[in-house]
C-alpha cells in the first residue's frame, strides 16, 4: 500500500516549503530521477497540493499521480542535503538539554553563595558601571540578592534544618546541634588579662579551690586562714553581708573572687556558683565556714594525705579540747586518718553507717572533683543550713 505524500492539513501555507517537506520526502523516498529539473517540478507540484483555495489537502488523483513518481524519485537527493542540517539541529537541542541538566545538578550540589559578599575588582566594576544612572554592578547584585532572598525566605527557612541538620547525642544536653569539636562543656575560675601578649595570660593555673562564706566582722580570722593556702589555691569569698570593697585592704583579696548576695548560707552559694562544670579544673574543692581556727593546719600537707589514702570526701581533724559534737571529727595523734569511731550509746544504729562510719561534718568539708559532682546534684535548691546533709554525703563515695 502506498503512503500519501501530502497528509498534513494546514491553515495557511508556509513561507517556504522546502525545509519542511524535505525530511518527509526522505522518509518516503524509494527511487531516484536523473535530473534536477524533475526534482524542482516535483516539489512545486507537491506544494500546489497544499495550497488549494480552502487550505486543505488536495485529493485530486491527477495531482497525486503527477507528483508521486517525481517526488519519490528525488527524495534521496533531497535527503542528502537535509541530513546534515537535521543532525546539527539535533545536536544543538541535545547540548542545550544536557547543559541545563548539568547546571541544575551542579547548582543543587553546592551550598548557596551570598552574592552580597562577592567583591569584584574596582577596575571591573568601574568598567561596567552605568554612567548615566550611577548604579554600579555591585549595587545591582545586592538588590538582586535582596529580592531573591525575600522571595525564597520561607522555603530556605524550612529547608535549612534539613540541609544543615546536625545532631550529636553525646554532646551535653542542649548542645546536640553543635559539632563536637566546638563544644566546651567545662570552664574555670581563672582570671584573664584584658590585653597583652598571650604568653602573659594564665601565668598560674591553681589546682585547688577554697571557698569561705564570710561577713566583714570575721576579716581577721579569714585573713589568717587564707594565709595557710598557697598560690596553688583559687580563693573565693561569698559575702552574706554585702560588704566586698572593704576587703581590699588585704593583698590576697585582689586575686580572690568575690560573690555578694545578702543573707544566704554557704550551701545556697555552692549550689549556684560552684557548678561541677565550673570547678572541673580543680582536683579538690574546700567549702569551709568562716570561724575555723587554722593555727596547726597545713593545706599542702593535707592534700598529700588525702591523695595518699584516696579520700573522696574528708575534713581536717578538730582539737579534742575545743568542744566537739561528733567523735568522728576528733583528731587522733596516733594515726594519719580514721574512718570509723565509737559514739555514745544509742547514737549509732549501725556501726557501718554515720555517725560511726562514712561520716564527715559539713563545717570544713573537702571534696574531690568527682565526689563534688555527685554532691552538687544531691543538694536541694531549698537547702538552707545544710542540716542532715552530712549524713547523706556517703552516697557519693
Amino acid at each position: 500500500m502506498k503512503r500519501p505524500l501530502c497528509p498534513v492539513v494546514m491553515e495557511s501555507p508556509p513561507a517556504s516549503p522546502w525545509p519542511s517537506i524535505a525530511p518527509f520526502l526522505l522518509e518516503h523516498a524509494h527511487i531516484r530521477t536523473p535530473n534536477r529539473a524533475s526534482k524542482a517540478r516535483a516539489l512545486s507540484t507537491c506544494y500546489k497540493c497544499f495550497s488549494s483555495a480552502n487550505t486543505t489537502l488536495s485529493t485530486s488523483s491527477s495531482c497525486h499521480k503527477r507528483t508521486t513518481l517525481s517526488i519519490m524519485a528525488k527524495a534521496v537527493i533531497l535527503g542528502r542535503s537535509s541530513v546534515p542540517r537535521s543532525n546539527e539541529d539535533l545536536r544543538i537541542i541535545l547540548s542545550a538539554v544536557v547543559g541545563i541538566m548539568l547546571g541544575y545538578l551542579f547548582g543543587i550540589s553546592f551550598p548557596t553563595v551570598n552574592i552580597t559578599k562577592l567583591h569584584f575588582p574596582s577596575s571591573i566594576i568601574s568598567y561596567i558601571e552605568d554612567r548615566n544612572s550611577g548604579i554600579t554592578t555591585q549595587t545591582l547584585l545586592n538588590h538582586a540578592w535582596t529580592s531573591a532572598a525575600s522571595h525564597k525566605k520561607n522555603n530556605s527557612v524550612s529547608n535549612l534544618d534539613e540541609i544543615l541538620k546536625i545532631y550529636v547525642p553525646t554532646n551535653p544536653k542542649g548542645a546536640e546541634r553543635l559539632p563536637p569539636g566546638i563544644v566546651v562543656s567545662e570552664t574555670d575560675l581563672y582570671l584573664r588579662i584584658l590585653w597583652g601578649e598571650p604568653s602573659e595570660d594564665l601565668t598560674s593555673q591553681p589546682r585547688y579551690l577554697v571557698s569561705f562564706t564570710v561577713g566583714y566582722s570575721q576579716k581577721a580570722n579569714i585573713d589568717a586562714a587564707i594565709k595557710k593556702f598557697s598560690e596553688n589555691f583559687t580563693i573565693m569569698l561569698f559575702h552574706y553581708d554585702g560588704r566586698t570593697t572593704e576587703w581590699d585592704e588585704f593583698e590576697w583579696s585582689k586575686r580572690a573572687i568575690h560573690v555578694s548576695v545578702r543573707k544566704q548560707t554557704k550551701w545556697w552559694y555552692a549550689k549556684r556558683f560552684l557548678h561541677p562544670d565550673i570547678v572541673a579544673r580543680y582536683d579538690y574543692i574546700f567549702i569551709w565556714d568562716e570561724d575555723l581556727g587554722v593555727n596547726h593546719f597545713n593545706a599542702e600537707a593535707y592534700i598529700e594525705l588525702v591523695r595518699k589514702h584516696g579520700l573522696e570526701i574528708s575534713q581536717p581533724g578538730l582539737e579534742p579540747d575545743k568542744g566537739l559534737t561528733w567523735e568522728m571529727t576528733k583528731r587522733r595523734g596516733y594515726s594519719e586518718v580514721h574512718k570509723v569511731t565509737e559514739e555514745r550509746p544509742g547514737w549509732c544504729t549501725d556501726p557501718h553507717l554515720p555517725p560511726c562510719a562514712a561520716f564527715v561534718e559539713i563545717m570544713a568539708t573537702v571534696f574531690s572533683r568527682d565526689a563534688w559532682r555527685c554532691v552538687w546534684h544531691m543538694i536541694q535548691n531549698d537547702l538552707v543550713h545544710g542540716w542532715g546533709l552530712d549524713f547523706a554525703l556517703r552516697k557519693c563515695v
